[in-house]
């Protein structure tokens, strides 16, 4: 399991020109699932992310966590980050997981992020979604479980 993460000022998700979800100040996840991934792989991955100290402290070090600021966290599924691009200039996706397996795991984090009482939104597994956001730093990671 993959995540792009990047924290932000703000972020959304359009799908079909309507505003489908946004969030204020936290963090956008781009989701990957590869085949293999479980649950214990979201489990891991949520707590990583939701105490990630990647926020400023009030000496402007990285010092706190999206749990310390009370922020929101935008979830986003992306199956193109488990793309392998060593080989040729075509992307290979042998490594997503079959749709109905990444969903699955997809709705899965959601609602352990949700458990939390973190403010979440979404976006829509599947569809055409152009996401905006403004990027707070730029800070952005990529984190494997």
């Amino acid at each position: 399991m993959k995540a792009l993460i990047q924290r932000v000022k703000r972020a959304s998700v359009t799908i079909d020109g309507e505003l489908y979800s946004k969030i204020g100040t936290g963090m956008l996840v781009f989701l990957g699932v590869e085949k293999g991934d479980e649950k214990e792989n979201a489990d891991k991955l949520v707590q990583k992310l939701v105490n990630l100290r990647i926020y400023e402290d009030e000496n402007g070090k990285m010092n706190r966590s999206l749990l310390d600021v009370k922020g929101e966290m935008l979830i986003v599924s992306q199956f193109t980050l488990c793309g392998d691009c060593k080989k040729g200039t075509r992307p290979s996706f042998d490594k997503s997981a079959p749709p109905e397996i990444a969903n699955e795991l997809y709705e899965y984090f959601i609602s352990q992020v949700k458990a939390l009482n973190i403010p979440c939104a979404t976006g829509k597994f599947a569809a055409m979604m152009d996401v905006e956001l403004i990027n707070d730093g730029p800070v952005t990671f990529m984190i494997e479980k």
